[in-house]
């Protein structure tokens, strides 16, 4: 077995040689300053770094060692970094420890000690980058390709797992680029339709005097052009899910030929005498508000309550607080194995900048943005230039949370105020305080009582 590879980063040209030799059951690196050391850490990817914080120019104090430190962790969120240090050095040891370090270790070195401090660090790697491999395989889990966090949208998660079982017909609305596809294939992978075709078809992308012979088929010689048989996309769905993408976009006269499918589960492919079961499951996406198209003669009516036994509405990117950073780092891994290249980690400023923007073109323009930024960026790690997001300037600046807290508990008071009519103990009930609580929140936002609305 290859011996696992370990950076030692150390100024000091003899504790450096000794270390190399005493570490000799390992492949072992060694560099003597940031530079030299972040050079080694690029070519190298080690999982373990032994890191002194000491580094020139600044060997006196530690801002080079903890500059070093977190530079890797940007990169390499995983590595093990392993602080090594004197006893007088302990307070930089122990922020090294808060920034990320996996553990520190006095100088001088005890080789016995330090191997299994390595050996519990490459372990504890080995793990990480095993469930990371099993996460990111997600062979067994229905909701693969769903990545949220917020609140919203693990209720969609939780609505997807509670309908997947029944065989209902399911609208998905939202705004374009929002992932109804994904929701769409989601529900099949959660369903007892598992392992059946997927089939879907895009009704505003296909020429209208095309569309029905898309959807149903053709036999030979049905029209001119048709010189053999077609199978439509509902039939070559059988036993699966047909899903129907932008349904707000089919012309009125072809929803009457849907529905009467859907009524009957049967087709007639263009040109054919014969009736033809069909099962399939119907799941249909829009952007548009079908409910307003009914009243206005371009959807029936008829077709919706069809197509709508069970709606999931799908937020825009904007409403899913936390997830546009989730997902860039995903898509950043993803077009980083797509077009060859290391991965890159965010800059403070470029995270700022993601969570700030408001997406309009949703989850399909940050996926663009992030490929155009893997491609695009010089340094180690992504930066808001990079992103290039309009109108962000150097990148998008977020409130201190300090801030956000504090406007929300006075939004809070003065709506408990208001609903309890200025009651102070009916008002400090509703939100679960005390009276004496409740009047320091009062005091710190200046709201008198007499004020209030």
């Amino acid at each position: 077995m290859s011996k696992a590879k370990i950076l030692v980063v150390e100024d000091d040209p003899g504790l450096r040689s000794q270390m190399k030799w005493s570490l000799s059951d390992y492949d072992v690196d060694v560099a003597a300053d940031r530079v030299s050391a972040l050079s080694a850490f690029e070519r190298l990817a080690p999982p373990v770094v032994l890191l002194d914080l000491g580094l020139p120019p600044d060997a006196d104090g530690a801002s080079e060692g903890l500059a070093t430190l977190q530079t890797i962790l940007m990169q390499a969120p995983m590595t093990k970094v392993i602080i090594t240090t004197g006893n007088e050095e302990r307070a930089n040891a122990l922020e090294a420890v808060a920034l990320g370090a996996y553990d520190f270790h006095n100088k001088p070195i005890d080789p016995n000690l330090m191997r299994l401090v390595i050996d519990r660090a490459l372990r504890l790697h080995d793990m990480e980058a095993e469930n990371h491999r099993l996460a990111a395989c997600q062979a067994n889990n229905p909701l693969d390709g769903v990545i949220a966090a917020s609140p919203v949208m693990l209720q969609v998660c939780r609505q997807v797992e509670r309908v997947a079982g029944a065989n209902v017909a399911v609208l998905i609305t939202g705004e374009s680029g929002t992932g109804k596809e994904v929701i769409a294939r989601a529900i099949q992978r959660a369903s007892p339709r598992v392992g059946k075709p997927f089939v879907a078809i895009n009704c505003a992308a296909i020429p209208a005097n095309l569309l029905e012979s898309e959807l149903f088929g053709h036999e030979k010689g049905a029209f001119t052009g048709a010189v053999r048989q077609t199978i439509g996309k509902v039939e070559q769905a059988h036993t699966g899910t047909l899903f129907l993408d932008e349904i707000g976009d089919m012309p009125v006269d072809l929803q009457a030929k849907l529905l009467r499918f859907l009524q009957n589960r049967t087709i007639e492919r263009i040109g054919g005498r014969r009736e033809i079961e069909v099962d399939v499951r119907i799941v249909s996406a829009t952007n548009r508000n079908l409910e307003e198209a009914m009243v206005t003669g371009g959807f029936r009516e008829d077709l919706y309550y069809r197509l709508n036994e069970v709606t999931i509405a799908l937020p825009p990117l904007r409403d899913r607080p936390g997830d546009a950073v989730l997902l860039a780092k995903f898509f950043l891994v993803k077009h980083a194995e797509g077009l060859g290249r290391p991965p890159k980690g965010f800059s403070p400023d470029a995270i700022a900048a993601i969570a700030a923007y408001g997406w309009p073109g949703n989850i399909r323009e940050l996926e663009n943005r992030m490929r155009r930024a893997m491609l695009m960026a010089e340094g180690k790690s992504i930066t808001a230039a990079d992103i290039a997001l309009p109108g962000s300037g150097a990148g998008a600046e977020l409130p201190p949370l300090k801030d956000i807290r504090e406007k929300a508990e006075t939004e809070a008071v003065l709506r408990a105020l208001a609903l309890a009519n200025n009651n102070v103990s009916a008002a400090a009930a509703m939100l679960g305080v005390s009276r004496p609580t409740l009047y320091g929140l009062m005091r710190q936002a200046n709201i008198n009582r007499k004020e209030a609305p």
